[in-house]
């Protein structure tokens, strides 16, 4: 015998005596858990604290258009049961409820508390089957702890990542990731799609600085046999090749004007039309977008639609540069220099104590992206298993030669930072600024008593 599952149930209605009515019937199981809610607002402000299994929703509320609350509550909840429930029997508005993801659409009438008691019975065996699967990921995701993980880091930044990938993981909230070039981003998109439920269905990645501006519209959305010159037959765009799974639209600020107003219509709509086409085609994506610009500056300044702004925003992403990282340099070098010695048959190799301290000096312009190709150069470049200080090809003042190599370049870097110091009156984020380095490189020099301020 199954063990009693327990159901959170929001019931959204305006009529205080039917809301009371769907209330009593649904709450006769103890194991239910419902609430009700006067107007679409209310409820969507407790969804920011809770996520319930099954919402009724009455389609003519006071304070918002039945279709637009539906969206609102399914992008918020994917996985909830939205039934809608109106006091008209309008075919074409059911059909239509329904391709927008409404589970059922039920006429009010005094048999609807029955139905709905019907439909629950349904609803509790799709919940126990994605919790079961739920808990079978987490069982294999625990199993799967020693891997390494392609995003690493112990810096307080990298840990309050990995918990927003999570979040973004049990949802499909749109996700923007903004950062320096090189920070990671596709990464980011990746592991978000890894931790879904669509890691099965295809991820998709444009970058929409790489590709001509003439072509872009056809990348995106595809286009049909003679759309124009050179189109010998149907092509499908990367949406459409995404469908169920996910698409990683990088350096989205670089979309000229007249295709975001075209990208802000296809992800309103959900659907497309293919260029030189008429038919419209639905698809279902998750989106996850990225730039190294601040795109909110971009708007400001005229470049980028602001309506597109907010459609985009969902969950914001910030990775931090990797010179405002501190030790995790290293623990990312080690791991490249060995995924690097292990694809290439190459003894295990690790960075001497003065590779180590010119690896947390170098600010890192490139950040993740510069320092893989650093480590992987000095793996080859390393006469037996240590690699040195002279084994890694950074840009900036390179150590000088002979055995005093490793530590004069140490003293001439404390010597430079401690000179800028003192020019800036003990301003650690003006010295910061100032050499290119980031803030948390002077304040461990400080902490280590290698500069003082003075």
């Amino acid at each position: 015998m199954e063990a009693p599952l327990p159901l959170s149930i929001f019931i959204v209605e305006d009529n205080e005596w039917y809301g009371e009515l769907l209330l009593h019937q649904l709450g006769r199981n103890p194991d239910h858990h419902v609430q009700r809610f006067g107007t679409a607002r209310e409820c969507l402000a407790q969804m920011a604290r809770e996520v319930p299994d099954v919402i009724t929703l009455d389609y003519s509320l006071p304070d918002a258009d039945g279709e637009h609350t539906l969206r609102q509550l399914r992008e918020r909840a994917p996985q909830a049961a939205i039934v809608v429930i109106s006091g008209q029997e309008d075919v074409a508005t059911a059909v239509a409820l329904l391709r927008l993801g409404a589970h059922d659409y039920l006429v009010k009438d005094a048999s609807t508390g029955e139905r709905l008691w019907t439909l629950l019975g349904q609803v509790r065996q799709q919940v126990r089957l994605r919790r079961e699967n739920e808990q079978l990921r987490q069982q294999l995701d625990a199993r799967s702890a020693g891997a390494t993980s392609p995003i690493l880091g112990t810096h307080p930044s990298m840990l309050r990542l990995q918990e927003l990938i999570s979040k973004a993981a049990r949802t499909t909230i749109t996700v923007s990731v903004s950062g320096e070039t090189g920070t990671g981003k596709e990464l980011v998109a990746q592991a978000i799609h890894a931790r879904s439920e669509r890691a099965g269905r295809p991820f998709v990645a444009v970058n929409m600085a790489a590709i001509p501006r003439e072509l872009l519209e056809s990348e995106l959305f595809g286009h049909e046999k003679g759309a124009f010159t050179g189109a010998v037959a149907r092509r499908v765009g990367r949406f459409e090749e995404a469908d169920g799974g996910t698409l990683f639209l990088d350096e989205v600020a670089d979309l000229e004007l007249g295709l975001q107003a075209k990208l802000l219509r296809v992800l309103q709509e959900r659907e497309l039309v293919r260029v030189g086409g008429r038919q419209r085609v639905a698809f279902d994506v998750r989106l996850v977008v990225a730039t190294h610009h601040d795109l909110l500056t971009e708007v400001r300044a005229g470049r980028f639609r602001e309506d597109l702004y907010y459609r985009l925003l969902g969950l914001p992403i910030a990775l931090p540069p990797l010179r405002e990282r501190g030790p995790d340099v290293l623990l990312l070098a080690e791991a490249f220099v060995q995924t690097f010695c292990q694809r290439n048959n190459l003894p295990p190799r690790h960075f001497g104590d003065d590779a180590q301290q010119r690896l947390l000096a170098h600010p890192f312009p490139g950040n993740v992206r510069e320092l893989k190709a650093v480590v992987e150069l000095a793996a080859v470049l390393a006469e037996g298993d240590l690699i040195r200080s002279p084994d890694l090809s950074l840009r900036g003042p390179a150590p000088a030669a002979g055995n005093e190599g490793p530590r004069t370049l140490r003293e001439e870097t404390i010597r430079l930072v401690q000179e800028c110091l003192d020019v800036m009156g003990g301003d650690v984020l003006a010295t910061a600024d100032r050499l290119g380095v980031g803030k948390s490189t002077i304040y461990r020099m400080i902490k280590q008593r290698h500069v003082n301020v003075r």
